[in-house]
């Protein structure tokens, strides 16, 4: 199997790097479940997937509840009947210096960021049963090179690739984990920082170098697409000018 015909849950598809990621794959001939918290945003997706002729349903899902993504994923079972790749992208970015402590941000952070991906694992491992599966995680450069306010950010995705290396290797029936840590891309992660001048200066720095969120999608695409017996375990994405 191609990605033709892959059903595909995608979390956090609204926007940035899981719309283009829910377009690139519709226009490749998955079959995909969208799931972010603004329905207005997924159902614009899905509208533009089928309106090519793919196949796109969508579910408004908060990722840090347990239940919804699962009803995301039999969503999925229900209407295309099997699950083939679960993409855990949703995630928030409200950056901050550890000495101002943000509590109630940085407790956010780890609900969408860590547990948000946690719930989405426990969701598709037993709709993918035994023999297959793909579960790909999007991580962050910002867990490779820890810089000043990315403290709790970095910390909640080098989280995730902990658990993403612990997952590859406790799977024996088949099952692909892949990790995509992209760098500065154009997306509005940027709207759950709060206003000030952190968020002023992310905000020039990915206009001046940041990839479109197309360039991500298609690293995604990359690794879904190789034969069964072969595991793209990570891929690091970034501007060639990125420090």
């Amino acid at each position: 199997m191609t990605i033709a015909n892959k059903v595909v849950v995608i979390t956090g598809a609204g926007s940035g790097i899981g719309r283009a990621t829910a377009l690139h794959l519709g226009s490749l001939g998955a079959k995909v479940v969208l799931g972010a918290r603004r329905e207005r945003e997924i159902a614009e997706v899905a509208g533009r997937i089928r309106a090519d002729g793919g196949a796109a349903e969508y579910r408004v899902t908060d990722v840090t509840q347990a239940e919804a993504v699962k009803a995301l994923v039999a969503q999925a079972m229900e209407r295309f009947g099997r699950l083939d790749v679960m993409i855990n992208n949703a995630g928030v970015a409200p950056l901050s210096r550890l000495d101002e402590g943000k509590l109630t941000e940085w407790e956010a952070t780890i609900d969408v960021n860590l547990r948000g991906v946690l719930n989405g694992i426990a969701a598709a491992l037993p709709a993918f049963g035994t023999g297959g599966g793909h579960i790909v995680n999007v991580v962050s450069t910002a867990g490779l090179k820890i810089v000043p306010t990315m403290g709790v950010y970095a910390a909640t995705k080098n989280a995730v690739r902990t658990l993403t290396e612990a997952l590859r290797q406790e799977s024996t029936t088949g099952l692909r984990v892949t990790e995509i840590s992209p760098g500065f891309v154009a997306t509005n992660l940027g709207d759950s920082m709060p206003e000030g001048p952190i968020k002023e200066a992310m905000a020039a720095r990915m206009k001046e170098i940041a990839l479109p969120a197309e360039a991500v999608a298609k690293a995604i695409a990359y690794a879904i697409d190789q034969p069964p017996e072969v595991e793209i375990g990570s891929i690091v994405i970034r501007p060639t000018v990125q420090d």
